[in-house]
């Protein structure tokens, strides 16, 4: 297998494969192939095994790109991000936000991963579900915006709002912290929780948090209190309030665990 990320702000991953090659990924990834390539949708390892990825912010399904021939396939993710290739050996595993899961290899496992603290659960901002990718193989994860790594020695600690954690060593410790001051919590903007993040271990970070993205856009969205003419239409009203409700979902998700995509 051979691989190339292109592009900037709205990155592919093509990959070529060898006849017999497989990869796979979750449902509505693909963006182009050849015809040397196969597919095939399943549960990738059972019913139970579908459910698992749905609550970890996946799809049920998985699909499998086999090469025939010379095969070639590209895949993309649906906002605005980094394609990270991570190369994992035998039993080697990292530990992501929900949804960060692109493809990989067929020998690669994606599984759930859950938050062993209650507090990081509720306030962590992902839930108690998260996404676990296992070696050997190329996985390819989605990170949203930039992306900056770091590692952490044993016992070092690294304050971060949860939203830009991406992935982690699952040596590193994920906790929570209430902000210091009052002042802080209620003028700071920065919530009243962040995440502690302690080592030994790597960490992925991420500058643009999908919440934070969808934050700004509902700022720009037409609203029936005010604004253009255009906004007594019902059709535009309907549709305003129909993405407030998306944003507000989004944030309860990010509390509850739940998809902050859809």
């Amino acid at each position: 297998m051979q691989y190339q990320v292109s592009g900037s702000v709205m990155q592919t991953v093509a990959i070529d494969l060898a006849p017999g090659e497989t990869v796979y990924s979750q449902t509505n990834s693909m963006c182009w192939m050849n015809d040397a390539i196969q597919m095939n949708t399943n549960t990738g390892g059972g019913f139970l095994a579908g459910i698992g990825r749905m609550f970890a912010g996946g799809s049920l399904f998985i699909t499998d790109f086999t090469a025939t021939g010379n095969g070639h396939v590209a895949f993309a993710p649906r906002f605005p991000g980094t394609i990270m290739p991570v190369q994992l050996a035998a039993g080697e595993s990292v530990i992501c936000r929900k949804q960060t899961f692109l493809c990989a290899e067929k020998s690669v496992t994606l599984e759930i991963a859950w938050q062993q603290r209650i507090g990081a659960g509720f306030f962590g901002g992902e839930g108690f579900i998260l996404q676990k990718v296992s070696g050997p193989g190329t996985a390819f994860l989605d990170l949203s915006g930039e992306v900056v790594e770091r590692d952490l020695a044993a016992g070092e600690r690294l304050f971060v709002h949860a939203g830009h954690v991406g992935a982690i060593d699952p040596t590193v410790s994920f906790d929570i912290q209430r902000v210091p001051g009052f002042k802080n919590m209620l003028f700071g903007g920065e919530g009243l929780f962040l995440a502690v993040l302690t080592g030994p271990g790597h960490v992925v970070l991420q500058s643009m948090p999908i919440l934070n993205l969808a934050e700004e856009i509902a700022h720009y969205l037409p609203n029936s209190s005010g604004g253009s003419s255009s906004d007594s239409n019902s059709t535009t009203t309907n549709l305003a309030t129909g993405a407030a409700a998306g944003v507000v979902g989004g944030i309860l998700g990010s509390i509850f665990g739940a998809n902050d995509r859809s």
